[in-house]
């Protein structure tokens, strides 16, 4: 005998985290806040550095993944934006972003294809390093009857990416030339390892060695007749130092508009500095026996790959991550421990994993939730 199914209770929804006018200690946590007042401070400090040495702002979306913020960027100056990853871009056109570069190679008839479909709504471009690319490419835009700028990556010390003299360089042009749908846009000359060395006069001398060997490219090109209308590069680590290179023509800092943990341990000079936007609220939910602090978050709300988080405005260091707790001692034996139910914000190790993390981010100023926005392209890593 089979018994009738018993009806299910209506489940209740999700409460949101925050709504648009609460206090900022009535947000639920762990919560993903933006400060906008160090936000839009560090938006016009950087726009105003690249219009001072003449020069295009291209933001990286990969930092933030959040169309809002890329908005921000354009209506104050930025040309455009880049995307890591095609499907990145997916909600960027969305949302109205109409000059995207994918500073990446693609190798997949699926993601060319999709990238010729998306290049029909924005300005695209993408970067290529191998003969393969540039046809699967031409095939794709061909198919779809589409262009694309394409940018020619050279290997500049990363060793990644890129190809590594000129005549791998003219090869690709010789490939390029032919395709009417194609147009070769200049050279990405990128170095990630730059931007995370601590000393200011260690990433200045290794910026210019990065730009020397562009300089080489460039000047190599102009002698063979090829001109390179845009060299684009850097980040929020070098960004001083490509700004006065002479070399480049745009620029792609990306984590300048939170100033990460990891950019905050580097050592600056000068005005090129950024603040602290980006902060994780958490809360503390025991007291460890008295002995120890443990919040809400650990592993599964912040990424710890360049190091744990730093404690904003507390004398606590945050010692140890597990799933889903933080652990937190006092710098001195003799603090007071923080009671339950205390918010406590920390600064993430690095913004662009813990933002993919979230869905939204909880903009405030003044201790007031001022906007919710979509973090839209969590997760769109293909």
């Amino acid at each position: 005998m089979t018994l009738p199914p018993h009806p299910l209770p209506q489940l209740p929804a999700l409460p949101p985290a925050a709504r648009i006018g609460d206090a900022l200690a009535d947000v639920d946590t762990p919560a993903l806040l933006l400060e906008l007042d160090a936000f839009e401070r560090n938006l016009a400090k950087m726009q105003a550095a690249a219009d001072a040495a003449g020069m295009a702002l291209r933001p990286h979306a990969k930092a933030h993944k959040c169309p809002s913020i890329s908005l921000a960027q354009i209506e104050r100056g930025a040309v455009g934006i880049c995307c890591q990853k095609v499907s990145e871009a997916l909600p960027f056109v969305a949302a109205g972003v109409r000059d995207i570069h994918v500073s990446n190679e693609i190798v997949a008839p699926a993601k060319a294809a999709l990238l010729a479909r998306l290049a029909l709504q924005a300005r695209f471009s993408v970067c290529v390093d191998d003969q393969q690319q540039v046809e699967l490419l031409a095939a794709a835009t061909a198919e779809a009857g589409s262009r694309l700028d394409l940018f020619i990556e050279i290997n500049i010390g990363q060793d990644r990416c890129g190809v590594s003299d000129v005549a791998a360089v003219q090869r690709l042009l010789e490939r390029i030339a032919p395709r009417a749908q194609l147009r070769f846009a200049g050279l990405q000359a990128y170095q990630g390892s730059i931007q995370h060395l601590r000393g200011h006069a260690e990433r200045r001398l290794a910026a210019a060695r990065a730009a020397e060997r562009t300089a080489e490219v460039v000047a190599a090109l102009a002698r063979a007749g090829v001109p390179c209308p845009v060299v684009t590069g850097g980040g929020s680590g070098s960004v001083e130092f490509d700004l006065a290179s002479g070399v480049y023509t745009e620029v792609q800092p990306g984590s300048y508009v939170f100033m990460d943990g990891d950019y905050g341990r580097n050592e600056y000079a000068g005005t090129l500095r950024f603040e602290h936007a980006l902060f994780l609220a958490t809360t503390v939910i025991s007291s460890g026996g008295g002995e120890r602090t443990i919040i809400d978050a650990g592993l599964k709300s912040l990424a710890v790959d360049s190091g744990l988080p730093e404690v904003w405005g507390a004398p606590l260091d945050y010692v140890a991550a597990s799933d889903e707790h933080g652990t937190l001692r006092p710098r001195e034996a003799t603090a007071a421990r923080a009671p339950l139910g205390t918010q406590i914000l920390l600064v993430p190790g690095h913004c662009d994993p813990t933002l993919n993390l979230h869905d939204e981010l909880i903009a405030y100023r003044g201790g007031i939730v001022e906007a919710i926005w979509p973090i839209a392209a969590r997760g769109l890593s293909r």
